[in-house]
């Protein structure tokens, strides 16, 4: 699959396939790296090290510092792949590459090949291109 590159970068680790929107902002402790939105379906789920897949993002202009502090404490996801566009998360995907040296894609996929990703499944992002392995 080949998405909208937002923000560069490569990773390789288990998908967590969202099944409602997140927030990053009072939805991520990036300490923990947990899910913590109280209203959110999946909430207890660690976001560490998982390519975190997303039709939307219910956004927060303070998500890009939540994502930022996430990889500066160790916590951030591998890779975030989106249905919609949210340039929020590329800039702080931006700002942890700037100040911390970590970097996080974050790629747009059709909506069709977000939808062909499965939960738990092993997912390379190399640039733009997302495979299923």
């Amino acid at each position: 699959m080949r998405g909208r590159l937002l923000a560069d970068g490569h990773a390789e680790a288990r998908a967590l396939v969202l099944s409602a929107p997140l927030s990053l902002w009072g939805g991520m402790d990036p300490a923990t790296g947990l899910l913590v939105d109280a209203r959110h379906p999946q909430r207890g789920a660690q976001l560490t090290g998982r390519v975190l897949v997303m039709t939307a993002v219910r956004g927060s202009s303070s998500a890009s510092s939540v994502l930022a502090e996430a990889a500066r404490a160790g916590r951030a996801p591998a890779a975030i792949l989106l249905g919609e566009v949210d340039l929020i998360l590329a800039v702080g995907a931006a700002v942890a590459d700037e100040l911390y040296g970590i970097r996080i894609p974050v790629i747009q996929l059709a909506p069709g090949d977000l939808a062909a990703i499965p939960d738990g499944s092993l997912v390379r992002v190399v640039g733009a291109e997302v495979a299923i392995l």
